[in-house]
């Protein structure tokens, strides 16, 4: 899932919400978010403004 939320996010080429790249992979979105807190742990995704998140 982080690999699918990551590659969406870099495919969207702008800071995100987790309901567009939820909607853009047909997931739920709160799956997504897990995904993106993992992501940032890992220091894979910054958040430039809040709820909004893209590639680090």
């Amino acid at each position: 899932m982080e690999e699918n939320v990551l590659k969406a996010m870099e495919e969207a080429g702008k800071p995100v919400r987790p309901g567009e790249v939820a909607k853009t992979l047909g997931v739920d979105s709160k799956d997504v978010s897990k995904a993106i807190k993992t992501l940032k742990e890992a220091g894979k995704v910054m958040s430039p403004k809040r709820c909004y998140y893209q590639p680090a």
